[in-house]
């Protein structure tokens, strides 16, 4: 019997094995890396400031145009890209002395509050601008490039065990909301922090309209019979479900950081004790064997997963509590162990190193020899995502601190705003401002594209033809909501 369109699409995301660690690793880091030129030509040459229409193009080229040939045409060779994008920015780097910073000095100072001109103490961070607004375009990139051949099969979900890209894609939305959820956390402190209902009605008003969401893309889903595949979540979840009751969670979590209080640990305990339940208890068997004969076991993978998807988040609010503050002034002759461990980016760097020991030591032969399962994200799989995240936001952080160094030695609020717009990349700004409207967009124009065109069949050039063409139309919207200064807040 021959088999449908759409039984042909899930035959096709589905029939992998996955890539490997270091295989998401060298394609991953064609992120950074167009990060890294982007800031060299920008601290060197100023091409960015102001904002014209070829500087647009540069910016799409690199920082939508990288994670796009890297997981398709470059995806076999992703080192030659990557040198691609390191020899220029290592010739400019030699080449070309930074770039002075021309102020206005005839423009007489406001007369502002004390207050207002002051230095946030947590300012915008454009290192965490950057890879957040990287990790969308990516993840854009993915959701529609994933049916067309040119886009390996390696890359998609696996089934029930291994490691991919798209997997990595999943973990990282949820880590990076955590990394930016902290800020209101931080900003009421442990002395003013509200109780606990008044948190629990803030998370749950942000929450709605993602579970709003998560209805309706249930509903289009089985209205249109669209292609989808049940062990990924389940029935009826979908992954607006596990982002929309994300908050709320987190919220209810807060009050133990007052008993313990460490996010890191705390995630930690959380990933350690669901792991402990997946092998020491029937639950692993029945999110992967059960019949699904109601409305638990229908949807037992976005259930029970959202349990190693709250420990992601959390984790990421770990890294955000380190990364979001002001760097404090360091003490004169201190040694080099007490600055690395005061310093902002010693502590990103720090942490990326604990969690992938403990992520090598969960999966090694000597270790606990577990398996990664994003379809249970149990422990192993916690522990990847938190690893790639930390070292990939460390690495920006690296790229700021060299090129940007006077970055936040502004004196006035203002003037760090200023400085800190022009060491943002507008496109990597406009993802990272309106991330999940723009993620919602994309996701329409991805069902539009797979309704109205034989993706499976296209060739190579027309395959990144369209590719091309949606991640510019999707860049064109994300741009145009940062022009006309409007903040979708989902």
């Amino acid at each position: 019997m021959a088999k449908t369109y759409k039984e042909m699409k899930e035959a096709w995301v589905s029939g992998h094995t996955g890539s490997s660690v270091a295989d998401v690793n060298s394609v991953s880091l064609a992120m950074p890396l167009s990060i890294l030129l982007w800031s060299v030509i920008q601290s060197r040459m100023r091409v960015f400031t102001p904002y014209s229409p070829a500087a647009c193009f540069v910016d799409f080229l690199l920082n939508c145009g990288a994670p796009l040939f890297a997981t398709t045409i470059y995806s076999s060779s992703p080192w030659v890209l990557n040198l691609f994008l390191l020899l220029p920015a290592a010739v400019l780097c030699v080449l070309e002395p930074p770039a002075s910073t021309k102020r206005d000095a005839s423009r007489p100072p406001k007369k502002d509050k004390p207050s207002e001109t002051k230095p946030d103490m947590l300012p915008v961070k454009p290192f965490i601008t950057h890879y957040r607004g990287a990790m969308m375009i990516i993840t854009c990139v993915a959701i529609l490039a994933v049916d067309f051949p040119v886009f390996p099969r390696r890359f998609a979900k696996v089934e029930n065990w291994g490691t991919s890209l798209m997997d990595m894609g999943v973990g990282s939305f949820v880590f990076t909301a955590g990394v930016v959820s902290v800020r209101a956390f931080l900003k009421e402190g442990a002395g003013r922090r509200p109780s606990l209902s008044k948190r629990l009605i803030t998370s749950i008003r942000h929450s709605i309209p993602l579970l709003v969401l998560g209805i309706i893309r249930l509903i289009s889903v089985k209205g249109l019979d669209y292609a989808e595949h049940v062990t990924e979540y389940g029935v009826h979840w979908n992954f607006f479900f596990t982002l929309g009751f994300l908050p709320p969670f987190a919220a209810l979590f807060q009050a133990a950081f007052d008993l313990v209080p460490s996010y890191a640990v705390f995630s930690f305990a959380l990933a350690a004790l669901y792991e402990l339940a997946l092998n020491k208890t029937t639950l692993g068997a029945f999110i992967l064997i059960a019949p699904r004969t109601d409305l638990l076991s229908k949807n037992r993978e976005g259930i029970f997963s959202f349990v190693g998807y709250l420990a992601i988040f959390l984790a990421g609010q770990s890294l955000g509590s380190s990364a979001l503050p002001r760097q404090q002034s360091l003490p004169k002759n201190t040694s080099m162990f007490s600055t690395v461990r005061r310093s902002i980016l010693g502590r990103l760097a720090i942490a990326s190193l604990i969690w992938t020991a403990l992520f090598y030591f969960s999966v090694s032969y000597y270790g606990l020899r577990l398996s990664v399962s994003r379809r249970l994200a149990n422990l192993p799989y916690f522990l990847w995502v938190s690893a790639f995240n930390s070292y990939q936001i460390t690495i920006c952080c690296a790229i700021e601190t060299v090129l940007f160094p006077n970055l936040y030695k502004a004196s006035t609020k203002e003037d760090e705003m200023q400085r800190s717009r022009e060491a943002t990349s507008t496109i990597l700004y406009a993802f990272n401002r309106n991330g999940l409207a723009v993620f919602l967009v994309a996701n329409l124009f991805t069902g539009l594209v797979n309704l109205t065109m034989p993706t499976l069949h296209m060739g190579l050039m027309q395959s990144m033809a369209v590719l091309v063409g949606y991640m510019a139309t999707v860049a064109g919207v994300a741009i145009g909501l940062d022009r006309y200064n409007i903040s979708i807040k989902l």
